[in-house]
């Protein structure tokens, strides 16, 4: 099911570039394609499988077993907060399970003897965007696991103006490091041995169009100025950002 793209995301990958600029080395890509982002800073690209982060609208099991009565499931509010009984609310957007439970727990720790706290994600969809010269750019609720070509399938297919041969992939990498890659889907589609890139949760699919500089443009330009999908969150609490 597609969601629209929120204009509280106003920054898509200002968060992923401005953490990728202290990650050192080119990507890990052909030189054709290096030549092309010669002044992006993005990691090495690798098959990392980064740790689940909260997202408003997930659910979230909460058990504390030295008092089962506050045991409940959560929802991840817009503003990235969890409401639990006897304590203030407490931010989950954008943080790991461990991170959640530790501030649950210190949270809990002026109410309970024994104030540790369990949490666990529910079932959340696989969030992707996929823009570009595709039919409906977007972020999508991908069902189960995905591709690359199957994200751009549900986002409308190629345009015939889409360069199949140099679809990029964005990916938040280790300590937050942005990690791309070119993909060619033009080959993904004649062959079935072709490596159509399993997507993770909130990588960012971007189709060009057919020639060098639409690309680059896009890289440069948009990437830095516009985020599709928000990856890293900054609310203010008593006037400060955290």
């Amino acid at each position: 099911m597609r969601a629209p793209v929120s204009h509280a995301l106003p920054a898509a990958l200002a968060a992923i570039l401005a953490l990728s600029a202290c990650a050192s080395g080119p990507p890990r890509a052909p030189a054709s394609a290096s030549a092309k982002f010669t002044n992006i800073p993005y990691a090495a690209w690798e098959d990392y499988e980064p740790p689940y982060r909260f997202y408003p609208g997930d659910d979230v099991d909460v058990t504390v077993p030295s008092a089962p009565e506050l045991s409940k499931t959560v929802t991840v509010q817009p503003d990235g907060r969890i409401a639990m009984p006897l304590i203030a609310p407490v931010m989950a957007a954008d943080r790991t399970i461990p991170e959640v439970e530790a501030e649950l727990s210190q949270a809990y720790a002026g109410q309970l003897l024994r104030p540790q706290v369990y949490v666990a994600a529910k079932a959340a969809p696989l969030k992707v965007y996929v823009g570009g010269e595709v039919g409906n750019p977007g972020i999508y609720d991908m069902a189960g696991d995905t591709d690359a070509l199957r994200a751009i399938v549900q986002a409308g297919d190629f345009k015939s103006s889409a360069d199949r041969s140099e679809v990029i992939v964005i990916r938040r990498g280790p300590n937050g490091a942005g990690m791309m890659r070119r993909v060619d889907l033009l080959n993904g589609l004649k062959s079935p041995a072709a490596d159509l890139v399993p997507l993770r949760r909130f990588d960012i699919v971007y189709v060009p169009r057919s020639g060098v500089s639409a690309a680059g443009v896009f890289v440069q330009q948009y990437f830095r100025d516009l985020s599709p999908i928000q990856f890293g969150f900054s609310y203010a609490v008593n006037g400060q950002n955290r």
